[in-house]
């Protein structure tokens, strides 16, 4: 029998908080050391258990491998594969058999995966706000269901649990429920995404919407002087960009693929990492053998004083994550083969799934914004600092995580457009 439809519109949407990787003289861990944080802001961590630190290093490796398969050379571009890990994690409540396996698999989870993720992503929730008093972070959710269908129970429980989302029925031919779709996008992300679905996408003949809002914007700890700030060339680009400058103490490594550079955000719990590829190298070089192993040389960084020259940018991007993700290894859930037979009372499969996302980078710090649509279809010690250049005046690759868990938030490329 032919499935009928169903849309599942997950929303995320985050700018970056704080983190540095400079060296402290009083703390040893098996991490990057970071900068004394300023008093009465100290850093917090996320303590995780061991189940849901082997989901991060799993779910880091799924970041690189989504960003490696979907990134444009020549094109800037941010996406936020956490994102993903939320929309999925929830939907996958509702899944069964190969499908839930698959997307297990594809998000880092064990046989016991759903669970997992449902506990560290409702560990993010909860605590992601209150890592630093000077990022300001919002994570939301909710369930908009089309009268005339009905969630299963367990679905709608656990929804409630691990991602604070209460179901709200809606006629959704009222010729209303796009406004207030879309406007509670808006409210949850600062006007960040204003609008996540349009009126080609909007479909009132769905069982469902989910979505979920993050919104992080977080402060450079050393901002940048915007007298400093002049129009330079940027390599590749048909235009001069502004480049922001500051010469000061940051974590920073290199080898022969590119220079590292580490800026952290209020008070060190969120980081941005910088990888700017050697001249001759490219944003491709780097991504080709970018596991989450490879990514923990970039977190052993020592302190340097650096003359940075970082572009102040916006970036959007728009793209369809279909045959991404079934290529990555989940190709039942978007076929009429797929098993969601906890989800609600009709069969279905993902029709759609992509993302928007936007970032905003200037002198004072970074605020960047994500939404995933999934559309269900019915049927040590350091040295003394050394001086060194880092001038990101040609293509790089830039990462946001959260420092003690290593989770990456948002993963981009800038070329100058």
């Amino acid at each position: 029998m032919k499935k009928q439809c169903v849309w599942a519109a997950i929303t995320l949407l985050m700018a970056m908080g704080a983190t540095g990787c400079s060296l402290s003289d009083d703390k040893e861990d098996d991490g990057p050391k970071l900068a004394v944080c300023p008093i009465g802001n100290e850093r917090v961590d996320i303590k995780l258990t061991p189940e849901e630190a082997q989901l991060v290093i799993h779910n880091n490796d799924f970041a690189f491998n989504l960003f490696r398969a979907s990134a444009e050379t020549g094109k800037s571009q941010i996406l936020s594969p956490l994102s993903i890990t939320y929309a999925l994690g929830l939907l996958n409540n509702g899944a069964a058999g190969d499908t839930q396996i698959q997307i297990n698999e594809v998000l880092g989870g064990s046989a016991s995966g759903v669970n997992d993720i449902n506990t560290f992503c409702h560990k993010l929730l909860t605590q992601s706000p209150q890592l630093d008093e000077l990022t300001k972070v919002m994570i939301a959710n909710t369930v908009f269901v089309n009268q005339g269908y009905q969630l299963k129970d367990d679905f709608v429980n656990t929804a409630k649990q691990f991602y604070d989302a209460t179901p709200e029925t809606r006629d959704f031919h009222d010729g209303k429920t796009l406004d207030v779709i879309n406007q509670w996008a808006s409210d949850h992300t600062e006007k960040m995404i204003e609008k996540i679905l349009n009126e080609q996408s909007f479909n009132p003949n769905v069982v469902s919407y989910l979505l979920n809002a993050i919104y992080f914007k977080g402060m450079w700890s050393k901002m940048f002087n915007a007298d400093e700030t002049k129009d330079e060339a940027f390599e590749g680009s048909n235009k001069p960009v502004p480049m922001m400058h500051q010469n000061e103490e940051f974590g920073y490594t290199e080898n022969g693929l590119c220079q590292a550079l580490c800026l952290p955000y209020g008070n060190h719990a969120y980081q941005m990492t910088i990888l700017l590829p050697r001249e001759g190298k490219s944003i491709n070089d780097l991504l080709q053998g970018l596991t989450t192993q490879e990514w923990k040389y970039y977190q052993y960084m020592s302190n340097a004083i650096v003359d940075v020259k970082l572009p102040r940018f916006e970036s959007n991007t728009d793209i369809s994550l279909n045959d991404i993700m079934a290529r990555l290894g989940m190709p039942n859930a978007f076929t009429e083969e797929a098993e969601f037979p906890d989800f609600c009372d009709k069969p279905t499969y993902i029709g759609l799934m992509k993302q928007c996302a936007r970032i905003k980078l200037n002198e004072q710090g970074t605020e960047a914004a994500a939404v995933t649509a999934i559309g269900m279809v019915n049927t040590s010690v350091p040295a003394k600092p050394r001086h060194v250049s880092f001038h990101a005046n040609r293509p790089f690759l830039y990462v946001i995580s959260e420092y003690s868990t290593g989770t990456i938030f948002f993963i981009g490329q800038y070329y100058g457009d």
